[in-house]
């Protein structure tokens, strides 16, 4: 099932209630704030959304995860990697257990011929995982530098974004 696509997705996931669970939102709220993308990029809030994201990977060439991942690494530890990285290796990218995870959701879509053509996941890794609406103070700072990543990044692949 072969669709339409173009342009890019920047997707932020997590839950906003379980502190640096909400890594990922923070980001595309600090892009919907500090840049102008083009009517070519998307940014998405995706929260928890699980299964429904899907069509958000279906209808793009390009797509850029921003979540927190479990690595044995030191919290705040910035991790980028693409998706054959992380495919079949045990990553997952999500820390709710509730809720399919995105790679799930990329092998359905790959399997439906509907994923995209590059994929790559902007991570960090955790200091803490509890109710709370705030990020810890290590991950905090990082909002920036991974948001200013994914700008380069779009960028460098010739989409026009300005500063707001």
């Amino acid at each position: 099932m072969k669709r339409e696509k173009n342009g890019a997705a920047v997707i932020g996931i997590g839950n906003l209630l379980m502190s640096d669970e909400g890594f990922g939102i923070h980001v595309i709220r600090y892009l919907e704030k500090n840049f102008r993308f083009p009517e070519d990029v998307n940014l998405v809030d995706a929260g928890t959304a699980g299964i429904y994201m899907a069509p958000v990977f279906e209808d793009v060439d390009r797509a850029i995860v921003v979540d927190v991942i479990a690595l044995d690494l030191r919290p705040g530890s910035i991790v980028r990697l693409s998706h054959g990285d992380m495919s079949g290796k045990g990553v997952t990218t999500s820390m709710s257990p509730h809720q399919i995870g995105v790679l799930e959701i990329l092998e359905i879509c790959r399997f439906r011929g509907t994923a995209p053509e590059r994929i790559d996941f902007f991570c960090s890794v955790p200091e803490r995982i509890e109710a709370g609406t705030g990020l810890s103070s290590t991950l905090s700072p990082l909002v920036k530098e991974i948001g200013g990543l994914v700008v380069d990044t779009l960028r460098k692949e010739g989409y026009r974004i300005e500063d707001a």
